[in-house]
């Protein structure tokens, strides 16, 4: 008996050694963690300046949301703006006991440390409070080996308890719910309402709230964007707990369990969303503005972490419009494009259009990089793979080998689009391209093509300024100009080459011949002179073409010279932001338009001209916008038709908005296969009359789609009164050889209007002209 019990005090002993032991051991490796033997811990000050990563906001002009730069899509949301569903659908799904702890359930630290902590069960899941989970938010865990999870647990756990001593319950609600990762790469709940939702966190529904902490679980397993049976039935769950912690009644319960899953998923990633292009082009400017802004200010501000807030002149509503204009559009005129070659497509015959789109693209960059030989390359290019291709049906999954995607984009038409308030150059909408994922090349600022007729106007305005009439007139006939290579104008369409024409009227019908004359009476210098008095800062050579449209220019240059047309003959310098603030609202800086300070085009000459490109629209080459669009806006304008078809452009002016838009392919050797399709009436200005027709059914743009022109003055009005046309007398039609182009030896000067003297007769003929001056 004394034996049998000193067996048992040995085995008491034994135990209580070793469960002594093991509490020293679990104290040990309290205290090691606790003391950073595993890795140093955050200290108080630090705990009490959290600070995390934010998104950059894109605004409209209206503080409407158009995109972010981020690396992880965050935004902090007030405690204030947070509804209460989402908070008792968080802590009953969550973290049922979190405002009687301290940071620590004990209830579920047990079963965390016999099951986690013990048994190495990575699944126990459960015991982290909503404070240790913001702790594993804010200070990501690190590997230990075997000891992982221990480590990792305890380090929450303790660093929980200190947060609780430095901030209240709410003010852990809210850092959590501005931390916790949700699906899509975004961070807080500001941003998982706008992504998923469309919507502020202050907007959001008890049906919403519920998706969106259902998500906590498992962010991709229950994202409702891929998994949306899922998503619906984890949203149920979270709703069964609100009801059995009683935030909910059955039937309220019941009511919300039995809504379907609705989303309005928004992207922000930076090749999606609304106005990609001006994003990119804006990211480059913010990237170069915080660069210089930080070296004088001593200050580390950054695009992508620091939360700063972008306003943009951009209206969000009239962006949708344009971009969905051009689509609509688009999708149309590439059908019929492709439908006019047929088999005899060049990106589909020309073979060496092919092997130079395939040379320039950066499949076979890379693998020229790889130093692989020609048949290497040839090879790989001619292999059969799974692959997205994008038109305008859609992206579909694909066999197709690369050489078969390089024609398929080859054949692509673009555009860009560009629409601005002259009297500020405030941009209210800007699409660069088609499609940003597939064409990056902006068409709006990075590109330069031939404008075509979208020149004559300064070509017209230089020939008013130098004391020509809209009412004088000017034959129609082809003439060859000997000095210029034999060079000889031809006009499209319906123009009767016998007849005169007043010089409005030339403008309105575009004809090509009047508006070469038109620049030998008033001379290349001054015209090029005056286009670079407009804004026009590329090269525009001295040669007679430039009067068809030759010069090569961007998009955002053509707008700022048309801008002198509507704001009193000034131009305004297009921009696109207004103002950069960071997070805290502190104002880093401000832009104000920059308006011209010397009028270039006297008042009567602007007035005329508004009043001749109104023409254009009425009864010229742009007059479907009339009879195809029902258009009765007050709109004056100019289309325009590059060489061979290339490019087709439209311009239009009313008193408050400017739009120009452009079509054409990204390689220029690939034209419209007939004038009728590939004239910019055709092809570029079906955009704009979408889009007006858009903005005149849409509520809010009364001040643009409801504005008139001022009238002109009674002299200008009196020198626009002709008729369109003369024809020619009898003696004339008798002595003109009609079949043949009359040849001009007249030498085209280069010389300024100011520098070239005017000769005998046409000094002459001045003493009876009133002189023109500039108001």
């Amino acid at each position: 008996m004394k034996k049998h019990k000193n067996r048992r005090l040995k085995f008491f002993k034994y135990l209580a050694i070793f469960v002594l032991a093991g509490l020293a051991g679990l104290l040990g490796f309290i205290l090691s963690v606790i003391w950073g033997f595993w890795g140093p811990l955050p200290t108080d000050d630090q705990l009490a300046d959290i600070r995390q990563s934010e998104a950059t906001e894109v605004l409209d002009r209206n503080g409407e949301l158009i995109g972010k730069y981020f690396i992880f899509d965050r935004q902090q949301v007030p405690f204030e703006e947070i509804p209460e569903h989402l908070i008792n659908a968080l802590i009953t799904t969550e973290d049922a006991r979190f405002y009687e702890h301290d940071g620590i359930d004990q209830r579920s630290l047990l079963r965390v440390v016999f099951k986690s902590i013990l048994m190495n069960d990575e699944s126990a899941g459960g015991g982290s409070t909503i404070s240790q989970q913001l702790i594993k938010n804010l200070y990501p865990r690190r590997s230990h080996g075997f000891l992982t999870m221990p480590v990792n647990k305890t380090r929450e756990a303790y660093l929980a308890t200190r947060l609780e001593k430095l901030y209240s319950k709410e003010e852990i609600i809210t850092l959590y719910l501005n931390t916790v990762p949700f699906g899509d790469n975004t961070f807080g709940v500001e941003s998982a309402a706008e992504k998923f939702f469309s919507a502020q966190t202050t907007e959001l529904t008890l049906e919403e709230s519920a998706v969106i902490v259902g998500m906590l679980k498992a962010s991709y397993g229950y994202n409702p964007r891929v998994f949306p049976e899922r998503a619906l039935r984890r949203r149920n769950v979270v709703l069964e707990q609100m009801e059995k912690y009683g935030y909910l009644s059955f039937e309220e319960a019941g009511i919300a369990q039995n809504k379907p899953l609705q989303l309005s998923y928004q992207p922000f990633s930076h090749d999606r969303g609304i106005a990609p292009y001006l994003r990119a082009q804006l990211q480059q400017q913010l990237v170069a503005f915080l660069e210089s802004y930080n070296q004088e200010n001593n200050t580390d501000y950054n695009l992508f972490t620091s939360g700063l807030a972008i306003e943009t002149t951009l209206d969000k509503g009239m962006q949708a419009m344009a971009e969905a204009s051009m689509e609509q559009h688009m999708a149309e005129l590439q059908s019929a494009f492709e439908n006019s070659y047929g088999s005899r497509a060049p990106w589909l015959r020309n073979e060496a259009m092919i092997e130079d789109a395939m040379k320039r693209s950066s499949y076979y960059q890379k693998l020229k990089a790889k130093n692989l030989s020609e048949s290497q390359i040839e090879d790989s290019l001619t292999q059969k793979r799974k692959m997205e291709l994008w038109d305008w049906k859609g992206t579909k999954l694909v066999e197709a080998t690369p050489l078969d995607s390089i024609q398929h984009y080859l054949k692509l038409l673009n555009a860009g689009m560009m629409s601005l308030e002259p009297r500020t150059g405030e941009v209210r909408a800007w699409v660069g391209g088609i499609n940003y994922k597939y064409f990056q090349y902006d068409h709006v600022v990075q590109s330069k093509r031939q404008v075509g007729s979208t020149f004559k106007p300064i070509v017209y305005t230089a020939a008013l300024e130098s004391g020509i009439s809209p009412c004088d007139y000017i034959p129609a006939r082809t003439i060859t100009y000997t000095n210029y290579d034999d060079w000889t104008p031809t006009n499209s369409g319906d123009i009767d080459e016998e007849k005169s024409y007043a010089v409005k009227t030339a403008l309105a019908q575009s004809i090509n011949t009047i508006a070469v004359k038109l620049l030998t009476e008033t001379e290349i210098g001054a015209i090029t002179q005056l286009a670079e008095e407009l804004g026009i800062q590329s090269d525009i050579p001295a040669v007679p073409s430039i009067a068809l449209g030759t010069p090569q220019l961007s998009m955002f240059e053509l707008a700022r010279a048309y801008t002198a047309f509507v704001n009193n003959g000034k131009t305004a310098q297009p921009f696109f932001i207004k103002s950069i603030k960071d997070k805290e609202g502190k104002l880093l800086a401000e832009f104000k338009p920059v308006i011209q300070e010397e009028r270039v085009i006297s008042e009567p000459t602007r007035q005329a001209m508004i009043e001749m490109m109104k023409g254009v629209i009425d009864e010229g080459t742009g007059r479907r916008l009339r009879w195809k669009y029902g258009l009765q806006n007050d709109i004056a304008g100019k289309t325009g038709t590059t060489q061979d078809n290339k490019d087709g452009w439209f311009v239009a002016l009313t008193p408050r908005l400017i739009t120009l838009t452009w079509v054409g392919n990204d390689d220029h050797r690939i034209g419209f296969r007939t004038t009728s399709m590939g004239q910019g009436a055709n092809s570029a200005l079906p955009i704009y009359g979408l889009y007006q027709q858009k903005l005149n059914q849409s509520n809010g743009f009364a001040r643009y789609t409801g504005a008139s022109f001022p009238p002109p003055t009674l002299d200008v009005l009196d020198k626009l009164n002709c008729d369109q046309e003369k024809s020619p007398g009898f003696l004339k039609k008798v002595f003109t050889n009609a079949e043949k182009p009359k040849l001009s030896g007249v030498k085209i000067d280069t010389a300024t209007a100011e520098e070239k003297k005017p000769g005998l007769f046409k000094r002459i003929g001045n003493i009876f002209k009133k002189k023109k001056k500039k108001n």
